[in-house]
């Protein structure tokens, strides 16, 4: 009987947070490539204008996983979903949807981007060779503020992957990538 509540919980959940994005916007969904690929480009030359410490860290990164518009909305329920693209070099590699559920005290809708830097093979294998890379398992993904920005360099990038939030639009009470699905999609 627990595991049947369970198993309803999660099925709430995840048509409370689908619905709620749906109605929240229907532009972010079905992205054709070229759409993609121009959002894709213009939100990394954003965080790079407005965090430069990014630049280096792209440039030591071996692929950047870039989402232009992911779209959060909440109330008690709530979940978030877009799509990006992977660039290797100057290359888009493939692309990928970014969704997550999530229940508790939450009220608000929005949007944001946000890339991820791959920095070694490990974190790329393991991209590449999974069915989906859930944020919090597999390789360690530190997600940086403004303030620890500032600190890295070239030398103290240690970690596999890297995470910067960056252009919220909307109200929502909290804004974290810790247990976001980032899965392989056709385009």
């Amino acid at each position: 009987m627990i595991k049947t509540q369970g198993m309803m919980k999660r099925f709430v959940l995840a048509a409370v947070a689908t619905c709620s994005l749906f109605a929240m916007s229907g532009q972010s969904f079905a992205a054709t490539a070229e759409d993609l690929d121009r959002d894709a480009a213009k939100a990394l030359q954003l965080l790079y204008e407005t965090n430069p410490s990014t630049v280096e860290i792209g440039k030591n990164a071996k692929a950047i996983l870039i989402f232009p518009s992911v779209v959060k909305a909440g109330l008690v329920f709530g979940g978030s979903y877009g799509e990006g693209v992977l660039m290797k070099g100057d290359k888009v590699a493939g692309y990928y949807n970014s969704v997550s559920a999530s229940w508790g005290w939450q009220a608000g809708a929005q949007s944001y981007s946000y890339v991820v830097f791959l920095m070694n093979d490990k974190a790329l294998s393991y991209l590449d060779s999974s069915e989906g890379w859930e944020i919090g398992v597999g390789p360690t993904v530190v997600v940086v503020d403004e303030g620890v920005a500032k600190n890295l360099s070239s030398t103290s990038l240690k970690d596999d992957a890297y995470a910067f939030i960056f252009d919220q639009k909307g109200l929502m009470a909290s804004l974290s990538i810790e247990g976001t699905k980032i899965t392989p999609i056709k385009r």
